[in-house]
């Protein structure tokens, strides 16, 4: 009697370096049921092969020259609305969750859980969202935290690259005294203690990046 095969999962990995593209390609060949039909380097490339090849699934990193996985995630998904999309990243902030997730990823999974990685692609490709405990609870921390809006977040980017006040308020041609209190303003919203700690709690927290 033959055996009727399972059905092979065809995957995209997508990653801007190319030690962990290979990687990849290393635990995922190993599984019977899992096939790696393609690698991109970064999301102009992941959108460009994922029309070519129409893989089951895509593993997708976040940070990459060029369009990010955020982005290339939204362009995939808006062409083919049934793309199966997990961010595989070393980020765990809740701001990248987020957008990850609006964007319309199945599973947010950080890099060098291999174990768990097989485990997800499978769940998710079973119609699973999957997040891992440890980024469900950073996002439950801050369920109730209140937004930085867009304008804060650009202070917050310039307070970041060592930016005086006034030097901001130049580039962004409003008054210093604008920019003082949107920088209070960021301190309340994150709980920061000055400016430095803020820009600590924003990179952790993914809300900017450097």
């Amino acid at each position: 009697m033959n055996n009727v095969p399972n059905k092979l999962i065809r995957i995209l990995a997508v990653d801007d370096h190319a030690l962990l593209r290979k990687g990849l390609a290393a635990v995922i060949n190993t599984e019977p049921d899992l096939k790696l039909v393609a690698e991109a380097s970064n999301g102009e490339d992941a959108v460009e092969k994922f029309r070519a090849h129409h893989p089951d699934l895509v593993l997708m990193d976040l940070q990459m020259p060029g369009l990010n996985g955020i982005e290339a995630t939204t362009r995939i998904l808006s062409e083919f609305p049934d793309a199966r999309v997990i961010v595989l990243t070393t980020y765990q902030g809740d701001v990248q969750v987020m957008r990850a997730l609006r964007a319309g990823a199945r599973a947010y999974l950080l890099k060098g859980h291999d174990r768990e990685l097989i485990e997800t692609i499978h769940a998710v490709y079973a119609g699973r969202k999957i997040i891992p405990p440890e980024i469900a609870a950073e996002l439950a921390d801050h369920a109730t935290d209140e937004a930085l809006s867009e304008r804060e977040v650009d202070v917050l980017r310039l307070v970041a690259a060592g930016n005086s006040n006034k030097q901001i308020a130049d580039v962004l041609s409003v008054a210093e005294a604008t920019i003082k209190s949107r920088v209070t303003n960021i301190l309340s919203k994150l709980g920061a203690s000055d400016r430095a700690h803020a820009v600590t709690i924003a990179l952790k927290r993914g809300i900017i990046e450097l």
